[in-house]
């Protein structure tokens, strides 16, 4: 049985496993579903991009009197249809927060199990990366599960042109549409446009496209079981460096967010 939706730092979490996850995607894919729904892998990397751009929102709210409200970011987690733990980091707070213990069901897994599950019947949209990568994690998508490809699109394009990929999407007649433009900017993009979009299942998977293509290497085995491919990611590449300071930053926010509610819980 499915557990209820948990909240995490304000946002949803769904405590599914990976199969559990892969079932209600099914559901959503089935022939003659095409009510669209938007799904987003969740990391720290999310939540701590996601306060910051709250805050910056804040303060050009505030700065022009204007009612408070949350990012596009934020809103875009809060209205997705399924949000699922993607790293140790979000297990991890959950259970220091909440003392749930949450399953992992990452990005990768899901739509590589998606692909795998349906084959041929599942057609799929590819957007994302630089031009030639969507098209590469097309062909070897292909091979390897059987898919058909709906279409493909880089991820190097300015919002002003939204609408029209948003349109050559919807007229793809995708089943599934892998968003992989980078954090925030492919879950903002998913949620806006969906009603444009009208896909069954549209996923924001950051580096999928890149891994599929070839261009990225996926974790090792040992790393993903432990959940802790992001410290192999890490330091194995330098453009990821940048990244350490906002996972130590996520460390210091569970631990003052659990160090507050255990004041408020003391008699």
């Amino acid at each position: 049985m499915t557990r209820p939706r948990l909240t995490l730092l304000d946002l949803p979490l769904d405590p599914v496993t990976l199969d559990q996850a892969l079932e209600r995607l099914s559901v959503w894919v089935q022939p003659g579903q095409r009510s669209a729904h938007t799904v987003v892998t969740l990391n720290p990397e999310f939540i701590m991009q996601a306060r910051a751009e709250d805050a910056q929102t804040a303060m050009t709210q505030a700065a022009t009197d204007q009612p408070a409200v949350t990012s596009a970011f934020t809103q875009a987690m809060q209205q997705a249809d399924l949000v699922t733990a993607d790293g140790v980091g979000i297990v991890w707070a959950a259970r220091k927060l909440l003392g749930q213990e949450v399953p992992r069901a990452p990005g990768f897994d899901l739509t590589s199990g998606l692909m795998a599950k349906h084959g041929s019947a599942l057609r799929v949209f590819f957007l994302g990366s630089k031009p030639g990568v969507a098209e590469a994690a097309a062909a070897a998508a292909v091979s390897r599960y059987g898919i058909q490809v709906a279409g493909v699109h880089h991820g190097y394009f300015d919002t002003s042109e939204d609408q029209r990929v948003a349109e050559l999407i919807r007229a793809s007649g995708a089943d599934l549409l892998l968003t992989g433009m980078g954090a925030g900017r492919q879950e903002t993009f998913n949620e806006y446009w969906r009603g444009v979009l009208g896909v069954p299942v549209m996923i924001g998977c950051g580096g999928v496209l890149d891994v599929l293509a070839g261009s990225a290497q996926l974790a090792p085995a040992w790393t993903r079981k432990l959940g802790v491919e992001w410290i192999w990611r890490v330091v194995g590449d330098r453009k990821r460096w940048g990244r350490a300071p906002r996972l130590a930053r996520f460390v210091l926010l569970v631990n003052r967010q659990a160090k507050a509610a255990g004041h408020r819980t003391k008699p």
